[in-house]
């Protein structure tokens, strides 16, 4: 088995520390790097906000988290115990030139070392570049430190810009790592793999043999702590501007020249520079908003999304269907199916690849296509369905079945928290699953037009039940092209 890369010391700050992403999951997978013996003892994991907090405050926070969000087999109280002691918090208000920022300062400038500093911007955005004035203002930022801002990258194309402008001023492109935690995702990683490592598919994945491609990231949660951002930015600023664009990007590039971090970038970027401008007719015909009602599972009342913001009226979308199209030779004429909502049936992260028929059949019925499913998330695996001939039946029937891998158990393995191998590369400098500036301004010159026209009113929220599939306009999308949602496939 391969061995766990070494790392040497490091600082890694976390502004906005006493957010629920930092206990939930930046220090969790921190210490199952500890674990994994690639946090070393020299190492200081600094959270940094504006609660009047001491270490013991926050080490205890931190401790219950590990204890909530760790797996029970992996929680060693001992380790977590000296894991804990390099846990250290000042309080400190990251955007105001004028706070306290002397903690800070003693505690990293105390180090006579040339440690890597990772400052992990778990704020919100409109903070970004008042937190790098401040930093460089303060004799912070050396030529071994990098930055890694959360999504979203703005709110709109004209935000982004200025981020990565006030960013940029301080720090050059190569440390600065925008995360989007779906890239760290050993199955999204895997679609390379899958791709390129295996000329079958290769040769197959165009528009000659593939007829429409979806990519789904369904929740069963709704907004629950989050709502006050959430009904700021809806499902479209939220999902699918960062994940599910990206996803999409890691489908449908052409061959990288290469698995350096650029190359990689280059060939995400022109997908985004090439898909099909949304114009207001598209808009009206080829997006679907929705907002989730009041339903029932298993018995169990589940309330609406105003419900759950505790408001009268909100124009916030929590579901969306997107048809986009690529405007290439390789998917000239297929169309990506973009889908992802809240109080939805189930809890999936999906990519399927639907093949097209065959032209003539040898047998009285036409074989049912072939199909790739990709499982994001939970149960990662892939599976390839198959026609075989039904040994139940005439030497001419056939009876649809799959070849199915399920990762974990073939490989034997913990899937770690995407966050932890991220995390892991912002020190290590590798900005390959990582996200460029410009690739952020792309996404957004496309995401723009639907955000305006829907402000226009060209498209009208649509409702749906909580515990369902979305809005029957999401199932109409697809039917007028005479295509399904994986769900109601045979």
């Amino acid at each position: 088995m391969e061995q766990p890369q070494t790392y040497p010391p490091f600082d890694f700050i976390i502004f906005g520390a006493t957010g629920d992403l930092t206990i939930r999951k930046l220090i969790p997978a921190l210490f199952y790097r500890y674990l994994d013996k690639q946090i070393p003892a020299e190492t200081r994991i600094i959270g940094a906000a504006r609660s009047a907090l001491n270490d013991n405050d926050f080490r205890e926070r931190a401790r219950a988290g590990l204890n909530q969000f760790v797996q029970e087999s992996d929680r060693d109280q001992e380790k977590i115990e000296a894991f804990i002691q390099q846990v250290h918090y000042v309080s400190l208000d990251g955007a105001n030139a004028n706070s306290n920022w002397s903690d800070l300062q003693n505690l990293l400038n105390g180090d006579k070392g040339n440690k890597i500093r990772i400052f992990y911007f778990a704020t919100a955005p409109r903070l970004y570049g008042d937190i790098c004035d401040n930093l460089s203002d303060k004799g912070l930022l050396t030529e071994t430190t990098r930055v890694v801002l959360e999504k979203p990258i703005g709110t709109s194309l004209e935000t982004a810009q200025e981020i990565n402008r006030r960013v940029g001023k301080h720090l050059p492109e190569n440390h600065i790592f925008r995360i989007d935690h779906y890239l760290g995702k050993e199955t999204v990683q895997n679609i390379i793999a899958l791709r390129f490592a295996n000329p079958v598919f290769e040769r197959l994945w165009n528009s000659d043999s593939i007829d429409y491609i979806q990519i789904t990231a369904a929740e069963t949660v709704g907004v629950g702590s989050r709502g006050g951002y959430y009904d700021g930015a809806g499902a479209l600023r939220d999902m699918v501007q960062n994940h599910l664009l990206q996803v999409l990007c890691m489908v449908a590039m052409d061959p990288p020249i290469s698995l350096n971090a650029d190359d990689l970038r280059n060939e995400k970027l022109k997908v985004l520079r090439s898909l099909k401008p949304m114009t207001d007719e598209d808009i009206r015909t080829n997006t679907v908003r929705g907002q989730y009602q009041e339903g029932n599972k298993n018995g169990e009342k589940i309330p609406s999304y105003l419900e759950d913001l505790k408001k009268d009226s909100s124009d916030t979308e929590t579901f969306i269907a997107i048809k986009a199209q690529i405007n290439t030779a390789r998917w000239s004429g297929v169309p990506f199916y973009l889908r992802t909502g809240k109080r939805m049936a189930e809890k999936t992260s999906e990519i399927v690849i639907q093949f097209k028929s065959s032209t003539w059949s040898l047998f009285p019925t036409s074989p049912e296509p072939n199909r790739l499913h990709i499982r994001i998330q939970p149960d990662e695996g892939v599976s390839l369905s198959l026609q075989v001939k039904d040994p139940s039946k005439s030497h001419t029937s056939l009876r649809s079945t799959f070849i199915d891998i399920d990762f974990s158990p073939t490989f034997h393995i913990r899937y770690p928290d995407s966050y932890e191998g991220l995390l892991m590369d912002a020190v290590r400098g590798d900005p390959l699953l990582f996200i460029r500036c410009d690739e952020v301004e792309a996404a957004w010159r496309w995401i723009e037009p639907i955000l305006n026209g829907w402000s226009k009113g060209l498209t009208p929220m649509a409702k749906y039940k909580s515990g369902t599939w979305g809005p029957n306009e999401a199932t109409e999308l697809l039917a007028k092209d005479g295509h399904l949602w994986h769900e109601d496939m045979p």
